[in-house]
């Protein structure tokens, strides 16, 4: 899951962008409305969190701008603006939810959660095939029943590929997926993270397997194993 991050205040920018990446997100993290607006045109997100009071626009126009780029793009709005009329325009503006500073990280990681199942990009808590669990609020996969250990990008790469089952999803998706414009890595990250994931499968004995579509992309499918 891909997440836009627009806070202007660094320190708070970095704490939610860390705590989220750590939770699975890849999070383009950014402090004004014009960045935000270049990310959102380069690559498609899947929500956003956005304080209101940032340098260059107010926070709600730039929600706007992001809308019509996006139209059904899932929104929260982090900001220190506490009295019922902020909340009420920002909700009516648009909003999916509003959450007052000072919050707790668990909190706004929950609430985006919500946000994004209400919003259909995310419906199951869970996905299981092929003796694999993986649960998308804790982020664990297990291997029936033993924990299958899996580094943040792994399980984000099998959380991908087990949403749909048996059909391809191209390569270029996935690295849109899995990393942020930041983070975009070697141009072999996204082989060698299939790659491990491969290993840990098969080693768990999972009745899974990881095809390669080539110059398309890759697909996981259920193998007829015991």
């Amino acid at each position: 899951m891909r997440v836009l991050l627009v806070e202007d205040h660094q320190a708070i920018r970095e704490m939610i962008a860390d705590h989220l990446r750590e939770r699975g997100f890849a999070v383009d993290a950014v402090g004004r409305a014009e960045q935000a607006l270049s990310a959102a045109r380069i690559a498609r997100m899947d929500a956003v969190v956005l304080d209101l009071g940032l340098p260059d626009t107010d926070g709600m126009r730039l929600l706007e701008s992001l809308r019509e780029l996006h139209s059904e793009l899932p929104a929260i709005i982090v900001t220190a603006r506490d009295s019922i009329e902020d909340r009420l325009r920002g909700l009516n503006s648009g909003a999916d939810d509003y959450i007052v500073k000072p919050f707790n990280l668990l909190e706004l990681e929950a609430r985006l959660r919500a946000v994004l199942r209400r919003a259909g990009s995310r419906r199951e808590t869970s996905y299981s095939l092929g003796g694999i669990l993986f649960d998308t609020v804790t982020r664990q996969a297990s291997a029936s029943g033993k924990p299958l250990d899996l580094t943040r990008r792994e399980a984000a790469l099998l959380e991908e590929l087990m949403r749909v089952p048996g059909r391809v999803i191209t390569k270029d998706r996935l690295e849109d997926r899995l990393y942020a414009l930041e983070d975009a890595g070697s141009a072999n990250a996204l082989e060698a993270a299939v790659s491990r994931l491969r290993r840990k499968l098969a080693g768990a004995e999972a009745r899974l397997a990881i095809e390669t579509k080539w110059g398309i992309g890759y697909r996981l499918v259920e193998t007829g194993g015991a």
